[in-house]
């Protein structure tokens, strides 16, 4: 049984659908990655050679580490954690479900717009804890 088998077809059709819409809407973007908090690729989408499995298991551990961080420093949960790039940044943004964590990644490259990825990437994150 894969990790994928074990979530419901609901979270997997919106996950799918998410991807392929943010890729869509949004200028710049090379890669959206939904992956588990232990690095498995849930869904994704991109316009460019990308490896989603290479960026859900990085993912995770960026994850793991903003969340040390923000526990350390006593600022509560995080949300999202963004790196910027000479060619451009990414977006992680955690997704607490009562069933399974997961994380969501906006690659893009220098085109894209920050605060548009940052508003996208929030509802995206919303849209896959309701599902």
């Amino acid at each position: 049984m894969t990790f994928k088998n074990t979530l419901s077809p609901s979270l997997l059709r919106v996950a799918e659908r998410e991807t392929k819409l943010v890729l869509a809407e949004l200028v710049g973007i090379k890669a959206v990655v939904i992956a588990s908090v232990d690095g498995f690729d849930v869904a994704s989408a991109s316009t460019d050679n990308v490896d989603p499995v290479r960026i859900a298991a990085m993912a995770s551990s960026i994850a793991a580490i903003g969340s040390v961080v923000a526990h350390e420093a006593a600022l509560g949960a995080p949300t999202n954690i963004m790196i910027n790039s000479t060619m451009g940044f990414v977006q992680v943004f955690n997704v607490d479900r009562p069933d399974v964590q997961l994380i969501v990644n906006i690659v893009s490259d220098s085109s894209g717009v920050l605060a548009q990825v940052a508003y996208r990437g929030r509802l995206m994150a919303k849209s896959l804890q309701s599902a």
